[in-house]
């Protein structure tokens, strides 16, 4: 990993990369997201913080978990001055979306325990097919797989 100098205070995009890990292409999206920030030099480079460093790296360690950017975003716009998440704020913040993610991991669980009866099917076209009629909404009114509802045609086929 290349060795970034102390008293470099602003790293290029190629520089962010390489430390940081992430592909230039994923450095420029979170900027253009609003998660990282740079100034253009007057050759229209882009320079950033040592402390993009650690943006980058909340929002990697973020994302590994399932966070969306999104979520991820609102977080770091609510820290003070927009400065750079410290421990604190990770365990703060990490605290708040455990539940989120437990949520998620519990769906995850119902799906890949139901999975088996749909591949049992076949066709997913269980009338109680928990994937394509989750709850047996559609149960009432027509059996097998229905995406989308009957359409009455206005020639009345």
């Amino acid at each position: 990993m290349p060795q970034i100098p102390q008293t470099l205070q602003e790293l290029t995009v190629g520089q962010l990369s390489a430390r940081s890990g992430a592909a230039v292409s994923a450095l420029h999206f979170y900027e253009a997201k609003g998660l990282i920030k740079s100034r253009r030099t007057s050759g229209n480079q882009r320079r950033f913080t040592r402390d993009a460093l650690r943006r980058v790296a909340f929002i990697r360690a973020a994302q590994r978990v399932g966070i969306p950017l999104a979520t991820i975003r609102d977080a770091l716009a609510r820290l003070p001055d927009e400065r750079t998440p410290n421990r604190h704020d990770w365990a703060r913040l990490s605290a708040a979306w455990r539940s989120e993610l437990d949520e998620r991991i519990e769906q995850l669980g119902r799906l890949r325990d139901h999975l088996t009866d749909c591949i049992g099917c076949g066709c997913l076209s269980l009338e109680t097919c928990v994937l394509s009629n989750p709850n047996d909404v559609s149960g009432s009114r027509f059996s097998g797989s229905r995406l989308m509802p009957e359409q009455t045609s206005a020639d009345g086929a």
